[in-house]
């Protein structure tokens, strides 16, 4: 008859710090296999067990306990590995860097860690220690546009003072439309979520129309206003905002903020702005999107209703986006808070424009 093994217990502390191991989605597999065997050994599951239920064997099982019980946590980590690694010299760390920020690969737009290695004969690991320490990133791409609005300064004073210090007895207002929202349909079902298996769609999809959709976004209580139409012209802007103005108190003034659209600047408008004197407009400088607010919440719309929905009509595209509305008034809506200054936007913008007329 076998020996029973001897009883294992990890302390309070070790064993939290075991299951925090096992909750991070960048820890190491092989960590991740020992603290499993130890957590298993420390509820009591004999070893043979432990090596059944984890794919293990026997003699695994017992090396990382008898680690563990030498070493504690430290001792799941791997021992060094002999003999030195390789060094790099001055010139190949130069050479290294002076590729990745001032050549462009043959094969391809942008280095990769095996073309530069290959391209200066060292490891694929000492290109990418190389990389760290100088914080570089050549698989990464970053999107930017600096607006050439000849008022940009007083437009980002004018809407960046509305956010942090909205006036008193008024309704700020942030309205934008979000143009052409297709309503899509997958080709087959989808398969839904499970253990094991993600949910999965079809690749094609078929389309059934579009609609388009005019938000007013209120900075001081976070509700958002819709209107869906079927296109979207300077009449459905002038319709909305007469919804805007019969919604809203008549003692308040109401400031608008809104991008540059020729739909928003028709002779038709202007007439009405004329006969609404509580309305007027701030119009945010061109090319800078980010400073209207109401564009958080359509990013929110989209990721939250459209990108996965499934629509098989337009009314189905327009009751997801109302019932989407209806919920983020009831239970998400919140005032919003901008945090940055003018002065500090400008200031970047600024920075940005210097950087980039080294490169005309």
């Amino acid at each position: 008859m076998s020996k029973p093994a001897a009883e294992f217990h990890l302390s309070d502390s070790d064993r939290t710090e075991l299951r925090a191991w096992l909750r991070k989605t960048t820890l190491d597999q092989r960590l991740a296999q020992r603290a499993r065997i130890l957590l298993e050994l420390d509820a009591a599951m004999p070893p043979a067990k432990v090596s059944e239920r984890l794919g293990l064997s026997a003699p695994v099982v017992f090396k990382w306990r008898n680690r563990y019980e030498e070493q504690g946590l430290e001792g799941l980590r791997d021992l060094p590995r002999p003999g030195q690694p390789r060094k790099l010299s001055e010139q190949k760390v130069h050479e290294i860097l002076t590729l990745t920020t001032q050549r462009v690969p043959a094969e391809a737009t942008h280095w990769s860690l095996r073309l530069m290695a290959k391209h200066t004969g060292a490891s694929v690991y000492q290109v990418r220690q190389v990389w760290q320490a100088a914080d570089l990133k050549p698989h990464r791409l970053q999107t930017f546009k600096i607006s050439n609005d000849p008022h940009f300064a007083e437009k980002v004073v004018d809407v960046v003072g509305l956010y942090m210090a909205p006036p008193e007895n008024a309704v700020v207002l942030s309205v934008d439309e979000k143009t052409q929202i297709q309503a899509l349909d997958r080709t087959q079902p989808m398969l839904p979520l499970r253990p094991g298996q993600v949910e999965r769609r079809t690749h094609d999809y078929k389309r059934h129309g579009t609609a388009s959709l005019y938000a007013a976004f209120d900075i001081l209580t976070g509700n958002v206003m819709g209107r869906i139409t079927a296109r979207h012209r300077a009449k459905e802007f002038l319709d909305f905002m007469r919804q805007i103005d019969k919604a809203t108190d008549p003692a308040l003034d109401l400031h608008v903020i809104l991008d540059n659209s020729s739909t928003h600047k028709t002779a038709e408008v202007k007439a009405w702005l004329a006969k609404h004197p509580r309305v007027k407009l701030h119009f945010t400088p061109t090319s800078a999107s980010w400073l209207n607010a109401v564009e958080r919440w359509f990013a929110s719309l989209e990721r939250r209703a459209l990108y996965r929905g499934a629509f098989g009509s337009v009314q189905e595209l327009r009751e997801a986006i109302r019932q989407f509305i209806d919920t983020h008034n009831a239970y998400s809506a919140k005032p919003f808070r901008w945090t940055k200054s003018a002065e500090a936007i400008l200031a970047k913008v600024a920075r940005a424009r210097a950087a980039t007329a080294g490169y005309k």
